[in-house]
């Protein structure tokens, strides 16, 4: 299994960026995704979750600035990222949805996210 998080970079305040997770070694069409973020300092945390049949939940912290999407038929995962906040700085994760409850070994390193004028 392999996920893997890329797009982040450098981002101004209000700006925003697009995030890509592509999945191998999966069923992907068959399992909910999730985005998850760690700041410096914090636990990481559920910020996106979706559903294999496409149903989408968020933290509140970024409902209405956020959005998951998924193309199953590349097995990839995205987050479109808008009106960023310096509080969305942060290594952001792609991994099955479960993972919230069962931590695994898939995390990979992550994109990071750094929201900064």
């Amino acid at each position: 299994v392999q996920l893997q998080a890329s797009g982040g970079g450098l981002v101004q305040p209000g700006g925003y960026l697009r995030l890509s997770c592509a999945a191998s070694g999966i069923i992907f069409s068959s399992n909910a995704m999730g985005w998850y973020r760690q700041a410096p300092g914090k636990r990481r945390e559920l910020v996106a979750g979706i559903a294999s049949g496409g149903s989408t939940h968020y933290a509140d912290s970024v409902k209405g600035r956020f959005t998951i999407s998924r193309d199953n038929a590349k097995s990839t995962m995205y987050l479109q990222m808008n009106s960023v906040k310096p509080e969305d700085t942060a290594v952001y994760f792609c991994n099955y949805l479960r993972a919230a409850y069962v931590d695994n070994d898939y995390w990979g390193r992550g994109t990071e996210v750094t929201v900064s004028s």
